[in-house]
């Protein structure tokens, strides 16, 4: 057995202080200490319970670890006695119906005294336990038509039980493993991968319509530019066949006139010196 020495002991009280000055649960000083010293929770649970009884008694032992003992007294509560029982259970009952949870409204109740929150809520729970317990013996044991009388939280607890049977639940059959959880990563991963593949799939298939579309208006393009361009050949053609025929016109209107006279270019060379 792991022997505790005076730094692991120092260690511990200060944790289970900061939990408290956060109004965290000691579970989680216990925890956290176990994890860091490779040791049991319950274990370590057991080791401050049992130290704290030693320091209490060993004043000069607590001064030497520097540990203020008076943080660490463990609560003693009395015991409920059947009209707190009912005041307790009708006030739990009360928040719940109003959208509490358990947890919550006995949290509510102890003004953040966690100690004090968890014995309201093992008090609920094993009340609410005991009466449908009886409820179920009172049942068995039935005779003729006779019928057993229930008291007002006896007919709470059965209101609620009504209301919660048209809720299924959902228990795992068995806790899971590092293997399953490995296997449920897998799974997760292999839908993740699906899903995108799919997606992808989907975007290429909007990408290549898209592609397609594109490349029939090219093709209309192209096509309507050969026509243009046929019908420009066609044009410049009739125009260039136009102007021969009009340098053809003209060479025939020319060669057609009459020949000048001597006398008529004398006369002309004439007018051309004067």
């Amino acid at each position: 057995m792991k022997i505790w020495n005076d730094v692991e002991v120092k260690a511990l009280f200060d944790g289970v202080e900061n939990c408290k000055k956060q109004n965290f649960s000691l579970v989680r000083a216990f925890e956290s200490h176990a994890k860091k010293f490779s040791r049991k929770p319950n274990s370590v649970r057991n080791y401050y319970y049992h130290e704290v009884d030693n320091l209490a008694a060993d004043k000069v032992r607590a001064a030497r670890l520097r540990i203020d003992i008076t943080k660490h007294q463990k609560s003693h509560f009395k015991n409920f006695d059947k009209m707190q029982e009912g005041e307790l259970f009708d006030e739990i009952d009360r928040l719940t119906s109003n959208g509490f949870s358990v947890r919550s409204a006995c949290l509510k109740l102890s003004g953040g005294d966690l100690a004090l929150m968890t014995r309201y809520q093992n008090k609920y729970q094993n009340m609410k336990r005991k009466i449908e317990n009886n409820q179920n013996s009172n049942n068995f044991s039935k005779k003729g038509s006779g019928k057993a009388k229930k008291s007002p939280l006896q007919i709470k607890v059965l209101k609620e039980k009504a209301k919660d049977s048209k809720i299924i639940p959902f228990k795992m059959p068995y806790s899971l493993s590092d293997a399953d959880i490995n296997s449920l990563f897998l799974g997760l991963v292999k839908l993740i991968k699906k899903s995108a593949q799919e997606e992808t799939a989907e975007n290429f298939s909007e990408l290549k319509n898209v592609l397609n579309k594109k490349e029939s208006e090219l093709k209309n393009l192209k096509q309507e530019f050969e026509r243009i361009k046929t019908e420009n050949l066609a044009l410049l053609s009739k125009v260039q066949e136009n102007a021969h025929l009009d340098k053809k016109l003209a060479l025939e209107k020319h060669l057609a006139k009459p020949p000048i006279s001597v006398k008529a270019k004398s006369s002309l060379q004439n007018m051309k010196r004067d």
